[in-house]
């Protein structure tokens, strides 16, 4: 059974920090991508930052590039986002997602977690 388990929001200050934790199982972690989306109340699901299975490459979205760091542990089928400097803007329900592409077979698979409210407010 594939499952995907965040964890670590809530209401934080403006310029305060939280770190989001994604728990995984069901599945063989290390050879999948691993994706931090969220959504804020009224917008679409945006895309905040994404680590690659192979060689740990990541990538951010413009608003969060340079405060929001991901990571992940392999070892323990965890991926985090590490988020500093957080701005109201910041406020969102954020997802954790997890992708594989089987590229001879044409065919991807892509998961996602329930959910974690992160509140970023005075």
């Amino acid at each position: 059974q594939v499952q995907l388990v965040e964890s670590g929001g809530g209401l934080v200050q403006p310029g305060g920090s939280l770190r989001l934790s994604c728990a995984a199982s069901g599945f063989t972690f290390s050879r999948y991508v691993m994706s931090w989306y969220r959504q804020a109340p009224g917008k679409e699901r945006e895309l905040v930052a994404i680590i690659t299975s192979v060689g740990g490459s990541t990538n951010y979205a413009d608003s969060v590039k340079g405060r929001f760091t991901i990571s992940r542990d392999n070892a323990k089928n965890t991926v985090y986002l590490q988020m500093n400097s957080l701005k109201p803007e910041d406020t969102a329900v954020y997802y954790c997602n997890a992708f594989r592409k089987a590229t001879m077979q044409g065919n991807e698979y892509s998961n996602w977690g329930q959910g974690t409210q992160v509140t970023v407010s005075s």
